[in-house]
């Protein structure tokens, strides 16, 4: 095969695309499948065309219903809709694959009949043995041995009670073909053995399903991963036999999206952390920020511009404008760009987005904005504008708002927060009780306890700004980094912040 990109080769899309999303549920969903459905998605949206979501289920051993249920999960949480396939339905269903059996053995007959596939009685041993016969290598592949059988050998190999596969008889040509992302890739003759399209067991395989499912739900764009790129040469030519069938109306154009890589520039895989969609949403990624870093895994807006909607991509994206080099998943600048979303939600949004989070880790009493107290509202309320700017993630909101929401009277402090504490934080403390006893609740307010504090502590008490606040910032927050110090003060109110001076003072 060759696979020199060949810009000016690349072809034009179809006046009506049809795209397609099929994963199989075989586990968690992760970021390389959700990156492929997020291009057929963006591709549909941008054409103005057709998005099908299909579930390719025909592993029995390996497909599970819960990993169906995870899919429909994670695309509904994206807001990734489609228009035609499962819940939804269509005019090609059934949408999942262990539904449309007979469909696949229809199909398999046909071409049997006209002598696109033949049968194939070759064990996984006899292959091998004859490879070593021959000098090639054991695991050279399979000879086409089975291609011209006798009807008469054919009946002798059913004596011997077996079963055979079924296998599609590739042409002794060249595969060519333009790909949308890497311009004109040809596989050579004989590069592709036949191969098998139905177990002896008489179970479709995915190299049968796959472009059956395609050519009668009308695809014309095929985008997926490249890990798949060494399979099209098998697509093209089954596609070929089912025009002749009159079961396929059109070749579709295919695209190979690049790799997505880990650690290491090694390929990333289900088994990595970084890969795990909901470890992403569990740790406070939001949609749009999710997406957002995704979408640069192979596609840019703009030049030097990293941040920007998903309308705003659906108006630019082009799949041809995709680059072939592998993208290197950079959770650093994930999260970064993550943040950058956060802080363009509207403040109620990002409340109404934080609470499951904040019920998760125990600080507020319910998982939804409207249950929660009186009391919790006007907290989370005073709260947003000091901790939206400073959280990346959502999973992050509740160290910073935690100890707004707390009553206790004293917080212990993060071990960091701690180790910051030099020997005057006894003293510090001591002065700031000492200033602060004596204001008046309605006097309790942000500028004018700063106004105080900074008296007592810097002007007349001497220490630098960084000595003088930093022990009552862990006093009242219980971490040495927080939301803004004396806007913190003024939400807590008097006597809880006296009580967490006081609390501080007495554990050093």
């Amino acid at each position: 095969m060759t696979d020199e990109i060949v810009e000016d080769s690349k072809p034009s899309l179809p006046e009506h695309v049809r795209v397609r999303f099929c994963p199989s549920p075989t586990g968690t969903p992760h970021v390389g499948m959700v990156r492929t459905a997020l291009f057929n998605w963006a591709e549909a949206r941008h054409a103005k065309g057709t998005f099908v979501f299909r579930i390719e289920d025909t592993d029995a051993q390996r497909d599970s219903e819960e990993s169906y249920n995870q899919i429909l999960d994670a695309l509904k949480w994206l807001n990734i809709d489609w228009d035609e396939g499962v819940e939804v339905g269509g005019p090609d269903g059934p949408y999942r694959q262990s539904e449309r059996a007979d469909i696949y053995k229809d199909v398999a007959a046909k071409l049997l009949e006209a002598g696109y596939a033949y049968e194939s009685y070759s064990t996984p041993e006899e292959i091998e043995a004859r490879n070593v016969a021959a000098g090639r290598p054991k695991a050279f592949g399979y000879d086409g041995y089975d291609r011209n059988l006798t009807e008469e050998q054919r009946e002798q190999f059913r004596a011997e009670g077996r079963r055979p596969a079924l296998r599609l008889r590739m042409p002794d040509e060249d595969v060519v073909f333009n790909d949308l992302i890497r311009g004109s890739i040809e596989f050579k003759a004989g590069s592709v053995p036949d191969y098998v399209i139905v177990r002896p067991n008489g179970d479709p395989l995915y190299t049968l399903t796959n472009p059956v499912d395609d050519a009668l739900m009308r695809i014309n764009v095929v985008l997926r991963g490249e890990d798949l790129l060494s399979s099209t040469p098998r697509q093209i030519v089954l596609y070929r036999y089912l025009m002749e069938l009159g079961i396929a109306k059109e070749m579709p154009l295919f695209g190979h999206m690049p790799y997505v890589m880990g650690e290491g520039k090694k390929k990333l895989s289900k088994r990595d952390p970084e890969s795990n969609l909901f470890l992403h949403r569990e740790n406070g990624f939001i949609p749009e920020g999710l997406l957002n870093y995704l979408a640069l895994l192979g596609w840019s807006i703009a030049p030097d511009r990293d941040v920007f909607s998903m309308e705003e991509m659906v108006e630019k994206f082009d799949v041809r404008d995709v680059k072939a080099n592998p993208a290197h998943f950079d959770l650093d600048k994930a999260i970064s760009i993550n943040a950058e979303h956060v802080r363009m939600l509207e403040p109620q949004d990002f409340l109404n987005r934080s609470v499951p989070y904040l019920h998760r880790d125990g600080v507020v009493s319910a998982d939804s904005w409207d249950a929660l107290t009186d009391r919790e509202r006007e907290i989370l309320t005073a709260a947003a504008p000091l901790v939206q700017p400073r959280v990346r993630l959502l999973g992050e909101v509740s160290g910073m708002a935690g100890s707004l929401l707390s009553a206790e009277g004293y917080i212990e402090p993060d071990v960091d927060a701690r180790k910051q504490l030099k020997d005057s934080a006894a003293e510090v403390l001591d002065k700031a009780i000492v200033a602060l006893e004596g204001v008046e609740e309605t006097a309790w307010l942000t500028d004018d306890l700063h106004n105080l504090l900074n008296k007592a502590l810097v002007e007349e008490g001497g220490y630098k700004p960084r000595l003088a606040f930093g022990p009552v910032r862990v006093a009242v927050s219980g971490r040495r980094v927080s939301p803004p110090l004396f806007e913190s003060m003024e939400i807590l109110g008097k006597d809880v912040t006296l009580a967490r001076l006081r609390g501080l003072r007495d554990h050093l």
